[in-house]
């Protein structure tokens, strides 16, 4: 059997509701290229080309989006909203304003991908939405597809939090052996250990000492709505889990404690990046309150990368090796 290395091939992708790129930096480190990143909001596409200049990044509703010249692509994905399904909302599903898996099945039906990749919140699980799950599904494997739904935990890829999601895989029939989801990669990481540096940055004498307090994982990372007032670690049971690792939730810092620090600190959003998993060297354009929303919505970037690595495994499995891809 002939052996390719994956990292001499190119895997295309188009994405929609992109964000601040948490989905895209993922799948960018699992070997897909980005024809086109889709969104709406302006602050997010700033963050987005601040990072990669050349990516194609549209700024526009997926709505107005018909996606027409990107028939054929490997791989479709994004990010839909998740308040028609959050257990912090209505869940009033589809009829929802802000629900946009159908333009995702308009989109699909049009590009026809070799694979999709959906992710939304855990609460699309919910008994209340097994009709709508089930039209999702029928619908997309009437286009071809064999869907695979499953809930990752982030932490099972070295996230330090729980945050999980539910993700949707579909592969086109005809390339299909099976695919399978990432199992859990044994790096487990703790709030203390992943954010001691940043804590200890500006000589905080009681950083050893928190880090030892902070020994376990935080809870699910918030992004909030435009109609949320500031940026804090979210509701009261949130903002209880964050005390007990010595985090003060009620608001996000301008910069690390200083050396002489008493008390409770806070996070900053470099350190909140850094909990979602984002590397770095990713910048985010925009002042505190609108960076911290564009991180808490994101997807973790670990996620992501290894759900597309089984996509990449699945796709490789079934080219043929006289596939142009695959020749040096």
């Amino acid at each position: 059997m002939t052996t390719h290395d994956n990292s001499k091939q190119t895997f295309t992708c188009v994405e929609i509701c992109a964000g601040a790129g948490g989905q895209a930096i993922g799948l960018e480190l699992a070997g897909f290229s980005h024809l086109a990143l889709v969104e709406i909001e302006k602050q997010y596409c700033s963050t987005l080309l601040l990072n990669r200049p050349n990516w194609n990044v549209i700024n526009c509703d997926v709505k107005d989006f018909d996606g027409k010249k990107y028939k054929g692509i490997d791989l479709f994905a994004g990010g839909v909203p998740c308040p028609p399904f959050s257990k912090g909302g209505k869940q009033l599903g589809k009829d929802d304003e802000r629900d946009l898996f159908p333009d995702a099945l308009r989109l699909i039906a049009v590009i026809r991908p070799k694979a999709i990749l959906l992710e939304n919140v855990r609460g699309i699980f919910d008994d209340i939405f097994k009709n709508y799950r089930d039209y999702i599904r029928t619908t997309i494997e009437s286009y071809g597809y064999n869907v695979y739904w499953e809930l990752l935990n982030a932490s099972d890829f070295g996230v330090p939090q729980l945050r999980p999601r539910a993700v949707l895989v579909g592969i086109q029939n005809e390339l299909d052996a099976g695919f399978m989801f990432p199992k859990p990669n044994g790096k487990e990481s703790t709030v203390g250990d992943v954010l001691y540096d940043l804590m200890v940055e500006k000589g905080w004498k009681k950083a050893k000492a928190w880090r030892r307090s902070a020994q376990s994982i935080a809870p699910t990372i918030v992004g909030g709505s435009k109609k949320h007032g500031g940026a804090d670690l979210g509701p009261t049971r949130a903002r209880k889990a964050w005390a007990s690792l010595g985090v003060d939730g009620l608001g996000i810092a301008d910069e690390a404690p200083e050396k002489g620090f008493e008390g409770v600190p806070r996070l900053t959003n470099k350190m909140v990046a850094r909990i979602q998993g984002f590397p770095s060297s990713w910048s985010f354009f925009g002042k505190k309150t609108a960076v911290y929303r564009q991180i808490g919505n994101a997807f973790p970037p670990p996620v992501a990368e290894a759900v597309g690595q089984q996509i990449i495994a699945c796709l490789t499995n079934n080219t043929k090796n006289d596939d142009p891809k695959l020749t040096d």
